[in-house]
This record gives C-alpha cells, structure tokens and sequence, in this order.
C-alpha cells in the first residue's frame, strides 16, 4: 500500500503482495473484501472526528469537508479517497506502488471525481512542503519498513489545526490468532502473507512515536468482527484492530 524510488518505510515485499493483488481493489468479494465490509465503520470513524475537530456539526451539509485538504496515505485503489472526496475534500491519494495507483485513476474517473492520484511516498511528499488539514493513515503503519520515518513524514505533513487518523493492528497473541491465522489460513478473507505479525503496532507505541511531533492521541476505539451478523462495529477491545486519532498538542 505504499512509490517504488528509495525511501526508509517502502518495503519492497509489501509493494510486491499489493501489486498482485491491485486488480481487485474494487472487487467486494475479492482480496480485498475485509476492507469493504470496514468501509461503513471506519468512515463513521472518520466523520465523526473531523466534525469534532473542526466543528463541523451539520450533517445535512452535503459538501461537509469543502475546504478541508486531505491526504489519503497508502490509498490503494482509492477505497476511502473516493468517499472523501464526495464529502467535498480536496483529496491527494498517495501510494507507493504504481498498479494500485492506476487502479485508483481509472476507478475515480468512471465515478466522475476529481482526485489527485500520485505514485509518491510520505517521505517525497513531505520534502515538497506540501500541508494538510486531515491525514488518513488506514491499514498501512503495519505494512511500511521503518515506521518512525514513516510516521515523522505524516507528521510533517500535517497543517497546524490538523487531524491525523491512524487504523492499525494491535502486536497481540490474539492478534495474531485472528487477524493472521484466522483470516489468512483459515477464513481465507486474506491471501497468505499479507500480514507479518512482528509488524503489528500497540497503541501505546504508536503513541509514543507521535508524542515527539508535537501530535496527542485523543479517540482510540477498537473494532471488532461480529460473526453472528457478518459486520463490523466499534468497542472497547483494542486487542486485535483500533482506530485512533492525533491532533497538534
């Protein structure tokens, strides 16, 4: 999920696995299946943080993020850069890794939206000087080489007021049963190896890497899997997936 030139956090295993599997972003019964059935949860995630943040209660506005520059980091194929974008967004979505990045083209094109697509990683963007209001950070700090660089990029990445959203995978035993086992071995919801266990994050170590930019973590949320209904929702359980968010202290 992440541009295939030089950087501290690409890993060139990871881009490999996600280039095989860039055809089916937009499958919903495809690779990337768990992603869309997470799609409703983490969007209300995400909406209900940035209408904290920036005071943005209207919910019958239906540009609500007009104005707002957002950056979807290790966007893929563009699951949450399209949603965002018909939020009103200004919406950049970065991605290592070219063939998910042509996915994500062709896929917005069909759909009519406007979306600035760059085969870039966090490290380049930052050097360019470029800001924004809101980073979404979902499903990639697990996958990326060197996750201190990594995140000191978004870091600097982010406007003054901003928000950062971060959804990861907790390093736990159950984690592991679950999210790796269960899903790769088992259900099959997940090709074999797309995750690395030892890569997982714990909150308060995602936490402490952002402390040092000046970044604060406010909502943290864990998500679990309902199997008697096939959904996802939100709890207390940080154990296996969270979703949490940063603001300038």
């Amino acid at each position: 999920m992440m541009s295939e030139q030089n950087s501290p956090s690409v890993d060139p295993s990871e881009l490999e696995k996600f280039a095989a599997m860039a055809a089916s972003w937009w499958d919903p019964s495809g690779a990337f299946k768990p992603l869309h059935q997470l799609a409703p949860i983490r969007l209300g995630f995400i909406r209900d943080e940035v209408d904290v943040h920036f005071d943005l209660p209207d919910r019958a506005d239906s540009n609500p993020f007009k104005g707002l520059r957002i950056l979807d980091v290790g966007c893929g194929g563009g699951l949450l850069s399209e949603p965002m974008a018909r939020l009103g967004g200004t919406v950049t979505g970065l991605d290592a890794e070219t063939k998910n990045i042509e996915a994500a083209r062709v896929h917005a094109e069909g759909m009519g939206l406007d979306i600035d697509y760059r085969v870039c990683t966090a490290e380049e963007l930052a050097a360019s000087g470029a800001e924004f209001d809101l980073i979404l950070n979902m499903e990639v700090v697990e996958h990326v080489a060197d996750i201190s660089s990594f995140l000191s990029a978004c870091a600097t990445l982010l406007a003054p007021n901003g928000l950062t959203i971060v959804s990861t995978i907790n390093r736990t035993v159950k984690a592991f049963a679950l999210a790796v086992v269960g899903a790769e071995y088992v259900l099959h919801w997940l090709p074999r190896g797309t995750h690395d266990w030892r890569k997982f994050v714990k909150p308060s170590e995602l936490a402490r890497a952002m402390r040092p930019h000046g970044l604060a973590l406010g909502t943290l949320s864990g998500v679990v899997y309902r199997p008697l209904n096939g959904s996802w929702g939100l709890s207390r359980d940080l154990s296996v997936n969270y979703m949490s968010a940063f603001s300038r202290t």
